[in-house]
């Protein structure tokens, strides 16, 4: 097990590029179910979720490549219609081969999810959408059994938008025999790029970019091609990396339009952010952060994947703000580990009350998510002293190598190998 030894108080400068997005890839990858052959990919970033998948595919017998950014899928060879424990428990996004497996199939057999350890993310959405279509559902020593002859269109209307249960339903929707209309449907990029790489196989999708979807179901869809799109949640992440440490950065980003939520909060605080093309800067030698309220929502509101990084910054602030997840209720578990570094946090239901403090002092502190993990990797970094954060393994799931990239900052951050749980 690896752990981060941080010297923190590093002001970071330079440039640096954002990776491909693991939450895009991590949809298109069991899209690839829907068909028959090679389909590429570029851009996908190295991180274990993207692996689990892979190996997941594999299970079902597909084939994969994986090397420098690239991916090829051979979906020639289907030998599995069951998604075993062994993989699925790892990460949550394995549902998304339940739609594709039934839909060109007919059957599936997919082991309840896992994933990260906070708060309940029931797929009863995935399920309901699937009823919908006619499918039979039943759950049977832990997992999802579903049947169908053939999934027949439907109007399905989701009560809370989700990104998950939007695209398990729009890759069933492809192959369904006939009309299929998904309203109060996510808007996410992640989506949109879904949308987009179906309609290169061959699926009819109109609706694209908004949260009312029309699909016609087709007889077949073949293999294709994609880029995956920019990691929106990487590149918030590094631009309050910066901020943080009142550095002066310069991002490379195909997508600013993705972060804008992120961008306009920053600007709140008192950051100037230029935004060219596809450059994102700013130079926070002379920045002081304001308190600034921020409640997450979903796209294109602030991200709930952003809230405890954006909790780290406030945690150095003027004065007293507040950050409200309205999407998980119980997403917080990160601030007692920034609290050890000298934060003054009090949890209120579901929000953090953040009492902004002159600085932050290193600690030992120990990862519980992906994103706490991220929080605390940016309070070490602004914390005077040796940071400790334990268990990083959550970083590297979603995270490509990001202590090289704030290493090239200028950050001084090595990853050691420690017997520590």
């Amino acid at each position: 097990m690896d752990k981060f030894v941080i010297h923190g108080g590093k002001q970071l400068k330079g440039k640096v590029e954002v990776s491909g997005a693991k939450n895009a890839a991590l949809v298109l990858m069991p899209a690839c179910l829907l068909n028959s052959g090679i389909n590429n990919f570029t851009n996908v970033p190295e991180v274990n979720d993207i692996s689990t998948m892979a190996k997941l595919l594999k299970q079902l017998g597909l084939d994969y490549s994986f090397e420098e950014n690239k991916l090829q899928i051979d979906s020639s060879s289907i030998v599995s219609l069951e998604a075993p424990y062994e993989h699925v428990k790892k990460m949550r996004a394995s549902v998304y081969v339940l739609g594709p497996l039934l839909s060109r199939f007919g059957s599936a057999k997919v082991s309840l999810p896992g994933g990260c350890a906070w708060g309940p993310r029931p797929i009863n959405l995935h399920l309901e959408a699937m009823k919908k279509f006619g499918a039979e559902i039943d759950i049977e020593s832990g997992y999802i059994i579903a049947k169908s002859n053939k999934l027949i269109g439907t109007h399905i209307h989701f009560d809370i938008s989700s990104v998950g249960a939007t695209g398990n339903t729009l890759m069933a929707a492809t192959l369904a025999k006939g009309s299929t209309k998904i309203s109060n449907a996510a808007v996410e990029p992640e989506i949109t790029s879904l949308v987009e790489f179906l309609i290169d196989m061959g699926a009819k999708i109109e609706g694209i970019g908004t949260n009312t979807l029309e699909i016609e179901g087709v007889d077949e869809l073949k293999p294709t091609s994609a880029k995956i799109i920019g990691d929106r949640i990487e590149a918030g992440t590094l631009l309050i990396a910066g901020a943080i440490t009142r550095g002066k950065i310069e991002m490379l980003y195909e997508n600013p339009e993705h972060i804008y939520s992120v961008i306009s909060k920053l600007e709140d605080s008192g950051l100037k952010v230029f935004v060219n093309n596809n450059i994102v800067s700013f130079d926070a030698s002379d920045y002081e952060p304001k308190s600034v309220d921020v409640s997450t929502s979903i796209y294109p509101g602030f991200p709930t994947d952003m809230q405890a990084q954006w909790t780290a910054l406030m945690a150095i602030a003027d004065s007293t703000s507040t950050v409200t997840d309205s999407i998980y209720f119980d997403r917080f578990k990160h601030v007692p580990e920034l609290d050890r570094l000298g934060a003054d946090i009090e949890i209120i239901r579901n929000s953090a009350v953040i009492k902004g403090v002159k600085k932050l002092t290193g600690a030992k502190v120990m990862s519980t998510d992906l994103r706490a993990s991220a929080s605390l990797v940016l309070a070490g970094l602004a914390a005077e002293g040796i940071t400790e954060v334990l268990r990083i393994y959550h970083l590297d799931r979603g995270y490509q190598k990001i202590e090289q990239k704030l290493l090239t900052l200028g950050a001084e951050i090595e990853r050691v190998k420690t017997t520590e749980f």
